[in-house]
């Protein structure tokens, strides 16, 4: 779970609100990544404040949610961590979690 606020202090996100904890991959690029640092050493059970500054922070553009580069601020707690593992048939591939 995390609630995500800009530098203003403004609430950005939350798996709060939502009703249901997020869950993503380490080691794809597919977070913010001073994000994906702050997470990388946490154990389940754990809860952190991440500051991520500017330059480790999500890219902007017309073409992304974000018009600016901005300080952020995350509030984390891990749930849990699945160890997961990648299996391939021919041009097929899937992710399965455990």
């Amino acid at each position: 779970n995390y609630v995500a606020y800009n530098e203003n202090g403004g609430t950005i996100d939350s798996t709060y609100r939502r009703g249901a904890p997020a869950s993503t991959r380490l080691g794809i690029n597919g977070m913010i990544p001073g994000f994906e640092l702050g997470l990388k050493d946490m154990q389940p059970g754990g809860r952190r404040r991440i500051i991520v500054p500017p330059e480790l922070g999500p890219p902007t553009g017309p073409a992304t949610f974000f018009s600016a580069k901005q300080w952020e601020v995350f509030d984390i707690e891990l749930l849990e961590v699945k160890s997961c593992s990648r299996s391939s048939f021919g041009m097929v591939s899937s992710v399965t979690c455990e």
